[in-house]
C-alpha cells in the first residue's frame, strides 16, 4: 500500500511540475527580450503576466535601478512566483516623454510613393482578350515605382507613358515587400477603347477621417490613427509620398452593431491644412504640426509594462471638434512583439457611448486611452462581432514611430 500510495504521489508530483515547466516556458514566449524604464523609476510588470522581477545576479550589467540614467541599460530575471525562472530580459534607461493627448478629429490626404496595383483588368484584343499585367508577373499590392526610368507618381502618369508607347515592351520598377524589381512588360492594344492598356488597376492617393492621439509640444511631432493606411481592396499599407491634415468635423454616427462596424460621419472642416504628413506605418500616420489642435494637459507616455488590467478611460470625439472622456476597462495585456498594433483588449463601460455609438466605430482610431494620468495606448480596432471591445496599441509603440519623424521636413515644406 505504501509503496502504491509513493508511485502516486511520485506521478502526481511530476506532473505538477512538467504543468509548472511548459506553464513557464508559455509565458516566456509573451514576453519581449527588452523593455525600457524612464530614468529614476523602478521596473516591475504591472499585468499581463504572473512574473515576480529580480536583480540579475549573473550579469555584470545588472546594476540598482535608482541609480540608473538615461542612456544605461541592465538586466532582471523574471521568475514565475518568486521561485520559476521564466527568463532574464534586459532594461534599457530612458528619458519620460510628456505629450498632449489629443482625441480630436482630423482629416488625411496623402499622395502614393509610386502607384499601388489595386486589380487585375482584361483587354479585349484582336486576339482575344488577354491579361499583359499578369502575364508579365504582377501581383496585387504591388507597386510600380517607374516606367522605362520614368517615375510614375498618378494614374495619369501611367495611363500617358502607356498609350505613347505604340506597343513598344517597356521596363517596369515594381516594389513588392520592401524589395524593388525591373519587369518587362508589353502593353496589349484595346480593340473598344482603341488605345494601349496595362491590364490593371491603380490607385495614387487616399483621403479619410481618423483621430489624433498625441503631439510633442516642442517638437511638434504628432502621431495619429494607431495603424496604417491600407488600400480598401488590396489591404495592403499604401506607400506615402507626400500628404497633408487638416481639421475635420463630425456630423454623426452610424452606430455599431454585432456584424456590422459602426461610423463616425466626418468631413473636413477647412482647405487650409494644419500639418504635413511625412510617415504611414504599421503603428500609424506621423508628422509636424503647424498649430496645436488640443489645449489639454501634458502627460507622461506610460512604457508598457505599465499598463494595467482595469479601469481606463478613453479621449474621443463623437460629436462636433471637441473630445471627451470616456470610461472602458483594459481587459487583457499583450506584450507579443508579433502584433505591434494588438497589444491590448479593451471593452467600452460608458453608458453614454454605448447609447449613442454602441461601443467603438471606425474613426475612433487614434483615441488616446488614459489610465493613471498616463497615456498608454490608443484605440486600434473594433471586433465585428462585439463592437463593445476592441483592440489598442501601446503609446510607447507609437512613441517609437513618432521619433523617427524627420523635423527637417518643416523647412523643406517651407
Amino acid at each position: 500500500m505504501f509503496v502504491r500510495k509513493s508511485k502516486f504521489l511520485f506521478s502526481l508530483l511530476s506532473g505538477v511540475i512538467a504543468g509548472v515547466l511548459a506553464f513557464t516556458l508559455t509565458v516566456g514566449t509573451t514576453i519581449p527580450d527588452r523593455f525600457s524604464v524612464v530614468e529614476g523609476e523602478n521596473f516591475s510588470i504591472e499585468s499581463g503576466v504572473p512574473v515576480d522581477v529580480q536583480p540579475s545576479v549573473v550579469s555584470a550589467d545588472s546594476v540598482e535601478a535608482s541609480v540608473a540614467t538615461a542612456g544605461h541599460s541592465y538586466k532582471v530575471d523574471l521568475k514565475l512566483l518568486g521561485l520559476f525562472p521564466v527568463k532574464q530580459v534586459t532594461v534599457d534607461v530612458v528619458k519620460g516623454t510628456t505629450v498632449i493627448p489629443c482625441g480630436t478629429p482630423f482629416g488625411i490626404k496623402m499622395f502614393t510613393d509610386g502607384v499601388l496595383i489595386i486589380g487585375m483588368s482584361t483587354v479585349d484584343t484582336e486576339a482575344g482578350s488577354v491579361n499583359p499585367a499578369k502575364d508579365a508577373g504582377l501581383e496585387l499590392g504591388d507597386v510600380i515605382v517607374s516606367i522605362d526610368g520614368k517615375s510614375v507618381m498618378s494614374n495619369e502618369d501611367v495611363s500617358k507613358i502607356i498609350s505613347e508607347c505604340d506597343g513598344s515592351p517597356l521596363v517596369l520598377s515594381v516594389r513588392r515587400d520592401n524589395m524593388t524589381f525591373d519587369v518587362s512588360f508589353t502593353p496589349a492594344f484595346s480593340k473598344s477603347d482603341g488605345c494601349y492598356k496595362l491590364g490593371a488597376w491603380v490607385r495614387d492617393s487616399s483621403a479619410g477621417i481618423g483621430t489624433l492621439t498625441f503631439y510633442e509640444p516642442e517638437s511638434m511631432v504628432f502621431g495619429g490613427l494607431g495603424h496604417g493606411i491600407c488600400d480598401m481592396d488590396t489591404g495592403e499599407i499604401l506607400p506615402l509620398m507626400s500628404g497633408e491634415i487638416v481639421p475635420a468635423v463630425i456630423g454623426g454616427i452610424n452606430p455599431g452593431k454585432v456584424g456590422q462596424p459602426g461610423e463616425l460621419r466626418g468631413s473636413f472642416s477647412s482647405d487650409k491644412d494644419m500639418g504635413v504628413l511625412t510617415q504611414n506605418g504599421e503603428t500609424g500616420v506621423y508628422g509636424i504640426l503647424d498649430t496645436a489642435p488640443s489645449a489639454h494637459e501634458p502627460m507622461q507616455v506610460a512604457m508598457r509594462q505599465q499598463v494595467q488590467e482595469g479601469s481606463a478611460q478613453i479621449l474621443t470625439t463623437i460629436d462636433g471638434e471637441t473630445p471627451q472622456y470616456y470610461d472602458i476597462t483594459i481587459e487583457k495585456v499583450n506584450f507579443n512583439d508579433n502584433s505591434p498594433t494588438k497589444n491590448m483588449v479593451i471593452r467600452i463601460t460608458d453608458q453614454e457611448l454605448l447609447d449613442k455609438a454602441g461601443g467603438i466605430v471606425q474613426g475612433m482610431s487614434g483615441s488616446p486611452i488614459i489610465q493613471n494620468g498616463m497615456l498608454v495606448g490608443a484605440v486600434t480596432h473594433v471586433f465585428v462581432n462585439d463592437p463593445t471591445r476592441g483592440y489598442g496599441i501601446f503609446a510607447e509603440n507609437m512613441l517609437d514611430s513618432a521619433k523617427q519623424v524627420d523635423t527637417s521636413v518643416l523647412d523643406k515644406a517651407s
